[in-house]
């Protein structure tokens, strides 16, 4: 339903949906769900295949598994994680392309969205 159907904002709704997204906000959590996708993976594979600490991997696992976006399972010394709904985070990361998609270089512009680490020259700047 949309605002012209007479429709109210639900307030809940949008702060879960915006607490969903921040999940994804962050580009190394995004990743590891990335890596996640494929399979089970324990930390420290993770930490192999992306080179990253083992605190830092361990830190954001830890959200994930805490936001009920991944699961954990024990198996002897290890645990294994893999993702709650692999096939549904697969739809968002389509819708997430799609939308980049239509709006072209639009995104990765915006200043608001912009990482601080990130520089984009604009045609402005390249004159």
């Amino acid at each position: 339903m949309n605002q012209q159907e007479g429709a109210t904002l639900d307030e809940v709704a949008t702060a879960a949906y915006a607490h969903l997204f921040q999940a994804f906000a962050e580009p190394t959590r995004l990743a590891i769900v990335q890596h996640l996708a494929s399979g089970e993976h324990r930390v420290r594979d993770l930490v192999e295949h992306m080179g990253l600490a083992q605190s830092t991997v361990s830190k954001h696992v830890g959200f994930l598994v805490e936001c009920g976006l991944a699961t954990m399972r024990p198996e002897g010394r290890s645990t294994w994680y893999s993702l709650t709904q692999p096939e549904l985070l697969r739809t968002l990361v389509a819708a997430a392309e799609c939308l980049l998609d239509a709006t072209g270089t639009q995104a990765l512009l915006c200043t608001h969205l912009r990482l601080p680490h990130t520089h984009h020259a604009t045609d402005t700047e390249k004159k």
